[in-house]
């Protein structure tokens, strides 16, 4: 399977690793912070070296009770860290949920755009409809202040699947080509633990179900999973412990998430999810 993301072909025979940027003073996890763009870059690099095969470069909050930010100032943090990161060997993702900053950020070299809010506005749509670049839809009940309300689902799996192969139909409607897109679940964005338990060990349904109209014919499709555990909630309530202690289960659960399906684990930690994929590819499955 490949992807095409911008100035690249991904080429998904094997998982691939996204690092996680955040140019945010206010990440759920601590150690994730960068308020300085220097940092932010420098972070950047260091995920690079680690093994980082695309990087995801986010400039507001969206951790559960989080208050959004005004787009200027999501801008003016976001654009200095692009700025100094284009042109690296990597696809450059950016997780943001506003089209004007997707349309900067795409004229600046941006070579994916990953929206938390699924891309329910039409003008987010049409930011990226003929720019070539890469989409992440993942899916979200609510948004960000209200989303861990007690969230209620008949079947979480299949509603999850209807409602993104919902957002794949209007995206390919648009223009978008199916080559160019990503599916994500949305762990721990309106879920429960049973929520994103089920969601994991269902992943290869939400990738192979769905029919997608393309060139005046329906056919069906089997997208890419990407996957963000890192340090979540999910795995603190598992293992009991803080966002600084959920490194090992962080871990483990990237490569759960691939055992199931995944094409792509979104984690703050390249280096030590690295060698646990290689672990597990060497012992065999």
């Amino acid at each position: 399977m490949l992807l095409r993301c911008g100035r690249f072909e991904i080429s998904l025979e094997r998982p691939k690793i996204m690092g996680v940027v955040n140019a945010t003073p206010d990440s759920f996890f601590e150690g994730a912070r960068h308020v300085q763009a220097d940092a932010a870059i420098a972070r950047a690099r260091e995920l690079l070296a680690d093994g980082a095969d695309l990087l995801d470069i986010g400039a507001e909050s969206t951790r559960p009770g989080a208050d959004p930010v005004s787009e200027a100032e999501e801008w003016r943090r976001l654009a200095p860290v692009l700025e100094g990161l284009r042109g690296l060997p990597v696809p450059l993702s950016i997780d943001t949920r506003r089209p004007a900053v997707m349309r900067q950020a795409l004229a600046l070299g941006a070579d994916m755009i990953n929206d938390v809010s699924r891309f329910l506005n039409p003008d987010s749509i049409q930011a990226v409809a003929g720019s070539g670049a890469g989409v992440c839809i993942m899916h979200m009940a609510g948004d960000p202040s209200t989303m861990q309300r007690a969230p209620v689902y008949r079947d979480v799996v299949s509603q999850v699947r209807e409602f993104l192969y919902g957002r794949v139909q209007a995206l390919c409607a648009a223009g978008v080509g199916v080559n160019r897109i990503v599916l994500d679940p949305g762990i721990g964005f309106g879920k429960n633990l049973d929520h994103n338990i089920g969601l994991l060990r269902n992943l290869r349904s939400l990738a192979s179900a769905g029919g997608v109209q393309t060139a005046g014919a329906a056919r069906s499709v089997a997208l890419p999973i990407l996957v963000g555990l890192s340090r979540k909630s999910m795995i603190g309530a598992i293992t009991g412990r803080e966002p600084a202690g959920r490194l090992v289960g962080s871990v483990v659960a990237a490569v759960a998430a691939v055992a199931q399906g995944a094409s792509i684990v979104r984690v703050h930690d390249v280096a030590e999810t690295r060698d646990g994929l290689a672990v597990w590819k060497a012992v065999g499955t």
